[in-house]
């Protein structure tokens, strides 16, 4: 599955990053733990979180992830979306708790 159709399937809001739309989902992380995703996640993965500064961006480039999901409809900070921009990784917005956006994620991926 590539970003552009989790985006269509649950509805998800596109913020920043779009021109890296088409890239594939390898599965999901869910942390809001810098550390913790720097240490544990794999590249192609989208990662879950309520954290919205620049330096999440930072781990998704070094991470080499698809994609960064903000709950509870939370927004980027400003630099966090140019980096956003710059790196070619989206960042989406969702509505949806931590929890309930997982488990969505988790069925459309299984």
């Amino acid at each position: 599955m590539t970003v552009k159709e989790l985006v269509e399937a649950l509805g998800l809001t596109v913020i920043s990053g779009a021109t890296g739309l088409d890239k594939e989902i390898a599965g999901g992380y869910v942390s809001d733990l810098l550390s913790d995703v720097m240490g544990n996640c794999d590249a192609g993965k989208i990662w879950i979180t309520l954290q919205t500064h620049k330096n999440v961006m930072a781990i998704a480039s070094l991470k080499d992830l698809s994609a960064v999901i903000l709950v509870k409809d939370l927004k980027p900070e400003p630099d966090m979306a140019l980096q956003s921009e710059e790196e070619e990784i989206p960042v989406l917005g969702s509505s949806l708790p931590t929890f309930e956006l997982a488990g969505k994620i988790y069925d459309l991926l299984n």
